[in-house]
């Protein structure tokens, strides 16, 4: 599927690495809706990424505020084709620590956000792709990027909610790529390590210094652009499909 001309869906648009994804498409000839928690955020980033962009904002596991959005997009531009899933959320606490075990409530709340809200906004957006007429010669309709980590494989101690909630985003890949067949949707889950995003950005040189030494080469932590080149990549190369892809540097996260 060529970007131009296609309209996506992408959670986390205001910053970090749904932002660079926006920017991607953009330039590619694309348009895109940035939903987002943050309703100024969304506004400013949809602002400030011109005409080929709107947005909406809301909890990505609210069924009512998604599906609110959806047909926002679907009414500014007439289509969804693609949708990217890049919202998310980290909570660090050990199965047992010194207060006790860990709330129940923590490991919930990064469930529903992580796993379930990403779920929510990828079924919802099937619906939308799969009314559209078929855009490559294979019938292709529409493409799923869903955003994993490499917690899911080698978590780190303290991140037993978020590598839960991103080991069910990279085993629901296959079985969704298997459910979207008839509708001609492909789906792909990107799994990236340490990314300079806004946090990493301001974080001290004793918590990024041990993360870098964990890669292999290049030496340093991911640039956004290089996340969204790889969306790009999963979106114009139709034989991916039900395929998690670690962008890492070649990273193995330590136990801490």
């Amino acid at each position: 599927m060529i970007i131009e001309d296609k309209v996506a869906f992408i959670t986390g648009g205001a910053s970090g690495l749904g932002r660079a994804t926006a920017e991607n498409f953009i330039q590619a000839g694309g348009k895109v809706c940035v939903y987002d928690l943050n309703a100024e955020a969304a506004e400013k980033a949809a602002s400030e990424l011109g005409e080929s962009a709107t947005f909406a904002a809301g909890d990505v596991a609210d069924e009512e505020a998604v599906k609110n959005a959806i047909q926002k997009t679907l009414d500014t531009f007439g289509a969804i084709h693609i949708n990217v899933n890049s919202a998310g959320i980290g909570a660090a606490a050990r199965t047992l620590g010194k207060k006790g075990p860990m709330p129940l409530q923590t490991f919930e709340f990064v469930l529903r956000v992580n796993l379930i809200g990403t779920f929510n906004v990828l079924r919802l957006c099937s619906e939308a792709m799969a009314k559209n007429d078929p855009v490559t010669e294979d019938g292709e309709r529409g493409v799923i990027i869903n955003v994993a980590s490499v917690a899911a494989f080698d978590g780190q101690i303290g991140q037993v909610a978020y590598s839960a909630s991103k080991g069910g985003v990279a085993a629901m890949t296959l079985p969704i790529a298997r459910d979207l067949v008839k509708q001609g949707i492909r789906i792909a889950t990107i799994a990236p390590g340490i990314f300079e995003t806004p946090m990493m950005k301001s974080a001290p040189p004793q918590v990024r210094e041990p993360l870098i030494d964990m890669t292999q080469f290049p030496k340093r932590l991911g640039n956004p652009d290089e996340f969204a080149q790889t969306a790009n990549y999963i979106v114009t190369c139709s034989y991916i499909n039900g395929e998690i892809i670690r962008l890492d540097s070649g990273i193995r996260m330590q136990p801490k």
